[in-house]
Parts: structure tokens; C-alpha cells; sequence
């Protein structure tokens, strides 16, 4: 059976509604998975690994991270 996985309000918010920097309709959820999928080569199994972390952060941490991952 797969894990529940807990809601959290700023991943599940769009990438633009979150960062005034990007301009991706993107959930921020989607864009970290989107990041480590491509730096992956599309290994579902090394991303979920790497997302992970991702997932279970407090927002001020999360927008933290997300932004020196993502920002270009």
C-alpha cells in the first residue's frame, strides 16, 4: 500500500504564487520532483530518495531550499 503523503500548503501552491522569480503554473511540489527527475536521468527511485527531505520541511526551510535549487 503506498504511504500518505501529508499535505503541505506551500508545495502544493504554484511556483508563482510562492516565488516572484519564477513564472512556472507548476505546483512547487512538482517543480522540485521535475529537477531531480532531469538531474536523474529519469530515475524514479534516486529522485523519490532525493525529494524525500523536500517533503517533510517546514515552509521557511522548504522556501529556503527550493529557492537556492531552483532559482536561476
Amino acid at each position: 500500500m503506498a504511504a500518505a503523503v501529508e499535505m503541505n500548503s506551500m508545495l502544493d501552491e504554484k511556483m508563482t504564487d510562492v516565488f516572484d522569480w519564477s513564472d512556472s503554473k507548476l505546483p512547487v511540489r512538482d517543480a522540485i520532483w521535475n529537477h531531480f527527475m532531469d538531474a536523474d536521468s529519469h530515475d524514479t527511485d534516486k529522485t523519490a530518495d532525493e525529494v524525500a527531505p523536500y517533503m517533510s520541511m517546514n515552509e521557511a526551510k522548504l522556501k529556503s531550499e527550493v529557492e537556492k535549487l531552483l532559482k536561476a
